[in-house]
């Protein structure tokens, strides 16, 4: 049987921080039967600076063995009401994925499945994939589809925890 690994970028979602502040999310999703993958299929909502921290991780976690596929551009004119503008921001999001996903040297990076297949922030994964949390990269990926999972006093994702765009 030959592998695969299928990623979708779908389902956006206007997020409002407070009355003046929004934001856009998408949910992905990757199904696989890949051994690079402990978990076979999951879902997870990232947002378009996530995907900036993902790119400029994984360069420097590269040191130029590999060359990233780039990201949409960042549109300063960017409307969270233009369906045409979110279905090509969504489509390039998915190409750079489906990219990244095609490199043996950037499938072996604990930050890229940690940003596929867990629901922490950006960073509570940098302090995973460096050994600085009580939960191991498996642990943190296994236990993502549960809505809420201690290790101590230590919650994985936070209700409600988003990063700065």
């Amino acid at each position: 049987m030959q592998e695969f690994i299928s990623v979708w970028v779908r389902d956006p979602r206007i997020q409002k921080e407070d009355f003046w502040h929004a934001y856009m999310d998408y949910e992905i999703c990757l199904h696989t039967n890949s051994l690079a993958f402990n978990k076979k299929s999951s879902c997870v909502r990232r947002r378009y600076s996530e995907f900036v921290w993902l790119r400029q991780k994984l360069q420097d976690n590269a040191l130029l063995l590999v060359h990233l596929p780039e990201l949409p551009p960042k549109n300063p004119f960017f409307s969270l009401n233009n369906a045409r503008q979110i279905t090509a921001r969504m489509e390039g999001l998915r190409l750079f994925l489906q990219e990244i996903v095609r490199s043996p040297v950037l499938l072996s990076d604990s930050c890229l499945h940690l940003f596929l297949q867990s629901r922490l922030s950006v960073k509570k994964i940098e302090a995973c994939a460096e050994g600085r949390s009580r939960y191991t990269v498996v642990q943190a990926i296994q236990n993502s589809g549960l809505q809420i999972q201690r290790f101590g006093s230590e919650s994985l994702q936070e209700e409600g925890e988003t990063d700065s765009e």
